[in-house]
């Protein structure tokens, strides 16, 4: 049913606005209201008014609409206008179509507006309003009807609102509505084609929805008619969203520009890892392009330390860490992202924020909240939550390129590799000292525009800031808890020494600590130089030496051994898929389709039957043998045992006499001098090994055995 609308209403419900198909609204009521809470038009003063009567509901204003919507709005006014000329614009209206018209025609009105104002004073003057108009029009070079027309277009309107009124509208063209209801199904289907995460072209997707079309029957307009009718419908931000994802919705809004002057130097550090564009050669004869962590000063955007490894890992980043902390001092925040190597449980265990790794209530307290640093994370894959990422742009560009890396230079895109491209590989002691140069240049350079240098080298940003600023240096103790790695182990319940890493660690006093939960921090380079041991609340218990050097020299060595291992275990998983292409499955619906294809002459017997068994008297229980009852079920499960065994191994018939006792304590007795005979080499009878072999594996033997152990030959009890 369709919906009344008025063209010259102020008020507007959500079915209306639907019915209305506004350009860049969506074609329903539900999604007008989601549009109306995502744009804030609730927000907005004096915009929404309460739908009076049962059922209740919203009107929302015609000045909170999209200004396309307006416009919109604007044109249906003209065309009533035209059909009923002695209605009026609003002001609010009117200057609103004032605004949305061409300079050419606000010139125009000031130039009738003009007009205007000199009739009026020449009447006010005493000139008679005819020969006002007269000499007026004769100035303008218009007729005096054009001025009437003029005056008649501002009557009973306010001076401060006749510019608005007085600018010329464009004539209305006259257009064919266009019956769009026809060929609903098919932009249904090329909408849906088109706003894909693949995004296809608009061709593409219209030549599949065209032979969508062809196939049911449905009505479809030509390619730029419809490309028209979805940039008409389809908000651009909607389009983007649903073609590029987040990333590119992000794209469509400036991003936030955040003020750094308040801050001073040390304040806050940022850090990152980037991959540079530069083939390197390690001293173990691997070529690949490193990892460099950084930590940046907030304030300044000085580089503060930095490391370079194969892959980013938590070791480089807790050495680089340090080395900013013993240079500079302890910062009072740092920003990461949510990498491994930033959310390890050497850094940060215990942050309220981090969202890596399980968390154990055994986990030590990470380096960060020990020292009293605040964390902040940064949006995931979103570099304009990392000031760093201007800063690698630099080395990126200047470094990287540096005349000293030609040759190993490899481009920062794979299109762009340049034509010498893997024909040399720079040493990493010659790397190093040029990525060393590279930094200071960095800090150095002066001309700088960032709100805090103002011209100035990030170098003389932050000494000047530096000096003024009062940062704690860290003490011995607190050297330990970055200078090393840590892990929670458990001391031996015993001796109290400490297996890590197949070393084995112990002093004195650890043998007062054994069977204690432990810290250890541990130098990852040389495990061999000992560790600290600390209570897991944080507290230092002491020093242990190593006492048996059969592990690796290096953590680094373990770690990329173990990733060797699983890089093979990788490669052994895809090679088994390989051999074995058809899944359990598939196996499985190919047996059943076999098994429902073949003829099944079904057996006169059941298949399964419902086994019945005499009542007997449970002999396991071996605190239970006063009853006559337990002990005949006893000895008969004993005797099925031992001639079980017989059975299955047929032996030549025997003539030797052995009785097997009722007494359990008799019995038990009984094995334990065949067992001593047997140990003696004395001659042992058959029936006799035999008895004793199912009677060993009995729980009245197994039970009777663990009591004997414990408390010697007093075994009856």
């Amino acid at each position: 049913m369709s919906v009344d609308i008025t063209p010259d209403q102020e008020w507007w419900s959500a079915e209306q606005i639907a019915e209305a198909r506004f350009p860049g609204l969506p074609g329903t009521a539900r999604g007008v209201n989601i549009f109306a809470m995502r744009e804030g038009w609730r927000g907005a003063p004096g915009a929404i008014m309460r739908k009076p009567g049962r059922g209740g509901g919203l009107f929302y204003h015609w000045s909170v609409l999209p200004f396309n919507a307006r416009l919109k709005l604007i044109e249906r006014d003209a065309e009533r206008k035209a059909e009923h000329p002695e209605e009026c614009l609003d002001r609010g209206r009117a200057w609103a179509e004032y605004e949305s018209t061409s300079q050419k025609a606000k010139d125009a009105a000031a130039e009738r507006l003009d007009a205007l104002n000199k009739v009026e004073l020449l009447h006010l003057s005493g000139a008679t309003h005819v020969v006002a108009v007269e000499v007026i029009a004769k100035e303008k070079d218009v007729s005096a009807r054009t001025v009437y027309n003029w005056l008649a277009m501002v009557e009973g309107v306010a001076d401060a609102d006749r510019l608005a009124y007085l600018a010329p509208r464009p004539p209305k063209k006259r257009v064919k509505k266009e019956d769009r209801a026809q060929y609903l199904p098919f932009m249904d289907w090329l909408q849906s084609a088109f706003l894909r995460l693949e995004q296809p072209t608009f061709a593409q997707s219209y030549r599949a929805a065209t032979r969508e079309a062809k196939r049911q029957g449905w009505d479809y307009p030509i390619l730029k008619t419809a490309k028209r009718w979805v940039d008409a419908e389809v908000p651009r931000t909607t389009q983007v969203f649903k073609r590029q994802g987040m990333n590119g919705l992000m794209r469509c809004f400036p991003a936030q520009t955040r003020d750094r002057s308040s801050l001073s130097a040390l304040e806050a550090v940022n850090a990152d890892c980037h991959k540079i564009d530069v083939f390197v050669k390690w001293p173990d004869g691997t070529i690949n392009r490193p990892q460099i962590v950084v930590f940046q000063d907030l304030y300044s955007n000085k580089f503060l330390s930095w490391r370079v490894d194969h892959d980013p890992n938590k070791v480089m980043v807790m050495a680089a860490f340090g080395e900013m902390v013993d240079k500079w001092g302890i910062p009072k925040r740092c920003l990461f992202d949510n990498g491994h190597e930033f959310a390890n449980k050497w850094m940060t265990a215990g942050t309220p924020t981090r969202f890596r790794f399980k968390v154990r209530e055994t986990d030590p307290v990470g380096v960060l909240p020990l020292l009293g640093i605040k964390m902040h994370w940064a949006t995931p894959a979103h570099g304009q939550a990392k000031p760093i990422e201007r800063g690698f742009r630099d080395i990126a560009s200047d470094v990287a390129k540096d005349p000293r890396f030609a040759g190993a230079y490899v481009g920062n895109r794979p299109e762009a590799k340049p034509e010498n491209y893997g024909s040399r590989a720079i040493p990493l002691e010659e790397f190093l000292e040029i990525l060393e140069e590279g930094f200071e240049e960095h800090n150095a350079r002066l001309g700088r525009r960032s709100d805090t240098a103002n011209g100035r080298s990030f170098d003389e940003t932050f000494a000047e800031s530096y000096a003024n600023a009062t940062r704690p240096r860290a003490t011995e103790e607190q050297r330990n808890l970055w200078l090393m790695g840590q892990d929670t182990k458990k001391l031996h319940k015993q001796n109290g020494s400490l297996t890590f890493h197949k070393n084995i660690y112990h002093c004195a006093w650890m043998s007062q600590e054994a069977n204690k939960n432990v810290v250890v921090r541990f130098d990852p380079e040389d495990l061999h130089s000992g560790v600290h041991i600390y209570a897991p609340t944080g507290e230092y218990m002491g020093f242990a030496e190593c006492q048996q050097k059969i592990g690796f020299f290096s953590h680094e060595d373990a770690r990329a051994t173990a990733k060797k291992k699983r890089a093979i275990v990788k490669a052994e998983k895809k090679l088994a898929e390989l051999h074995a292409p058809v899944s359990p499955e598939q196996l499985a619906e190919d047996l059943r389709q076999t098994r429902a294809q073949t003829k099944v002459t079904p057996l006169v017997e059941a298949k399964v039957v419902s086994p019945v068994f005499a009542n007997r008297v449970s002999a396991s229980n071996f605190r239970d043998h006063n009853s006559p009852a337990a002990e005949a079920a006893q000895d008969a499960l004993i005797f099925e045992m031992s001639t079980a065994k017989q059975r299955r191994k047929p032996k030549p018939a025997s003539t030797e006499k052995f009785a097997v006792a009722k007494d359990p304590d008799a019995r038990f007795h009984q094995a334990l001098e065949i067992q001593e005979r047997q140990r003696a080499g004395e001659v042992v009878g058959e029936r006799e090994a035999s008895w004793l072999d199912g009677y060993q594996t009995h729980p009245e033997f197994e039970a009777r055995i663990e009591l004997h152990k414990s408390f010697g030959g007093n075994d009856a009890g």
